[in-house]
C-alpha cells in the first residue's frame, strides 16, 4: 500500500509534537509494509529518510492544469485566506515579522503556474498564505503520483486544504489526522473562525478522521458535527530507537521539577507557577524549570517575579533534540498541567527516561497512562501535593519511574501504525 502524506514539519527541525508524531508514525508504517511519500513545505535535506520518502514542496513547480487561476480554485474547491495567526512562533519574532510585513505592505503572493513557491515551513506572519500555496503544490504533487498512491493522509489543519485538493484532483480517499483542534488552543471566545472553517472543511471532506484520543474524538463529533461512524481514535506512541542513557552533571544539589512545552494558554503554565510557589513554602531544596517559548512567556516571567520565587525558577527558552533529552536527564519530576491536551507526547518521552510524571486529567494521554499521577489542571493544591510526594518519598519516586518506563515501552509506534493501516484499508476498499 502506498500513501501520500501531507505534513508540516519533520525532525530534526520541529516546533512541537506534530513532527515527532509524524516521524514515529512513518517508521511504524514502514514496518507494516506501507510506503509513505511524505510532503512538507520546506525540507532541509538532513531529515531521516530511512523509512520514508520526503518531497520538498519548495522544489515542485505548480503545473498549468487549468487555463485560469479561478478555474483551478473552483476545480479543487479551494479558497484563499490571509491572516496574522501565528500559533507557535516566539513572541518577539512574531511582532518583528508583523512589523516587517506591514512595512512591505505584503498581503498576498500572486499565483502563477509552472513556478515554484519558496516555503519557509515555519509558523510565521505569512502562515495562512503558505497554507494556501501548499494546497496548490499539494494538488500538483498528487497528480504527479496519482497512479501509484492508494490513500491521501493529511495532518492537522495546516495541510487539510492540500489534502482536499489532492482528493479532488485524483479521486483517491482522504484521511485527516486531528492532533489538535481550535477548541484546544484557547477559549471559545477567541477561536479564529478561519482556522475553524478549514478544520471543519477538512473533516467533512475526509473519508475517515483519525483522532489522537477519545477526548479529541468527542470534540470532533460534538463541536464539528462529524459522523461518529467515520471518526477513529488511534493513540500516539513513543519512539525508543533513539533513546540514550545520558549522563549529566548537575551544577546544583537541588531537586529539579520541569515543565517542557509551548508557553501558551493551552499548556497551563501559570498553574505550574502557582504550584511551584506552594512547594517553595514547604521546601527550600527545589528548583523549577520552564522550558519552552510562546505568547505567554513574558507574562509568566512577570508572574514568577510577583510571587518572589525568581531565584528558584529558570526559563530556558525553546529546546530541541539532545537538549530535550538533557533536560529530562536533569529532572526529578516532569509535569504537564495542560488545560486541554489532545494527547501529549512529552510525558511519554519523560517516562522513557525514568522521570516520574504528573499530567492533567484533561489530556488525551491520561486515557492510557496508569503510572503517571493525574490531577485536574486547575487544582494547584493537588498538583503541589503530587510534586511534594515524588520529591520526598523515594519509594513513590522509584515506583513511578520504574513502572512508568515499562508502561511507555509497551506503547510502540508499530502497534499504532497497524491501526492506522487498517483505517487506510477500510477507505481504500470502499473506493
Amino acid at each position: 500500500m502506498k500513501v501520500l502524506m501531507f505534513g508540516w514539519e519533520f525532525p530534526p527541525h520541529i516546533a512541537g509534537g506534530l513532527g515527532t508524531a509524524c516521524y514515529g508514525m512513518t517508521k511504524g508504517l514502514a514496518h507494516a509494509g506501507v510506503d509513505v511519500l511524505f510532503v512538507m513545505p520546506s525540507a532541509s535535506g538532513d531529515e531521516d529518510q530511512s523509512a520514508v520518502r520526503i518531497v520538498n514542496a519548495s522544489d515542485v513547480a505548480v503545473q498549468n492544469v487549468c487555463t485560469t487561476v479561478d478555474e483551478f480554485i473552483n476545480k479543487v474547491k479551494f479558497f484563499y485566506v490571509d491572516s496574522n495567526l501565528v500559533p507557535y512562533v516566539d513572541p518577539d519574532e512574531y511582532f518583528e515579522a508583523i512589523e516587517k510585513m506591514k512595512k512591505e505592505n505584503r498581503t498576498e503572493t500572486k499565483v502563477g503556474f509552472s513556478q515554484k513557491f519558496k516555503f519557509s515551513g515555519k509558523y510565521g506572519a505569512n502562515l495562512m498564505e503558505e497554507v494556501a500555496r501548499y494546497a496548490q503544490v499539494g494538488g500538483t504533487i498528487a497528480m504527479q503520483h496519482a497512479d501509484e498512491i492508494d490513500v491521501i493522509h493529511a495532518h492537522d489543519w495546516l495541510t487539510y486544504l492540500a489534502g482536499i485538493a489532492a482528493k479532488e484532483l485524483t479521486g483517491k480517499p482522504l484521511v485527516v489526522h486531528v492532533h489538535a483542534t481550535s477548541y484546544d488552543r484557547g477559549d471559545e471566545a477567541h477561536i479564529d473562525s478561519r482556522v475553524l472553517e478549514i478544520e471543519t472543511r477538512g473533516m467533512k471532506a475526509a473519508d475517515r478522521v483519525i483522532t489522537v484520543s477519545d477526548l479529541t474524538r468527542n470534540i470532533v463529533i460534538n463541536k464539528y458535527g462529524i459522523d461518529p461512524a467515520k471518526v477513529v481514535t488511534c493513540y500516539n506512541a513513543v519512539d525508543f530507537s533513539g533513546r540514550t542513557d545520558m549522563e549529566v552533571e548537575r551544577g546544583v544539589k537541588d531537586k529539579v521539577v520541569t515543565f517542557l512545552g509551548r508557553v501558551t494558554y493551552q499548556k497551563g503554565p501559570e498553574y505550574f507557577i502557582e504550584a511551584a510557589a506552594k512547594i517553595l513554602k514547604r521546601c527550600n531544596n527545589v528548583r523549577f524549570v520552564m522550558a519552552g517559548s510562546g505568547d505567554m512567556l513574558n507574562r509568566c516571567i512577570r508572574h514568577v517575579a510577583r510571587l518572589g520565587i525568581s531565584d528558584r525558577f529558570h526559563f530556558t527558552g525553546f529546546l530541541r533534540g539532545a537538549d530535550v533529552q538533557k533536560m529530562f536527564a536533569l529532572s526529578d519530576v516532569y509535569i504537564m498541567p495542560s488545560i486541554s491536551e489532545p494527547f501529549g507526547i512529552s510525558p511519554l518521552e519523560a517516562m522513557q527516561t525514568n522521570v516520574p510524571s504528573i499530567i492533567s486529567k484533561q489530556s488525551g494521554c491520561a486515557e492510557i497512562l496508569r503510572y503517571a499521577i493525574k490531577t485536574d489542571f486547575w487544582d494547584v493544591d493537588a498538583m503541589a501535593d503530587a510534586i511534594y510526594g515524588i520529591l520526598n518519598y523515594p519509594a513513590l519516586s522509584q515506583m513511578s519511574a520504574r513502572c512508568g518506563y515499562d508502561e511507555v515501552n509497551a506503547l510502540k509506534w508499530d502497534n499504532a501504525a497497524l491501526k492506522i493501516k487498517a483505517v487506510y484499508e477500510s477507505v481504500a476498499d470502499n473506493k
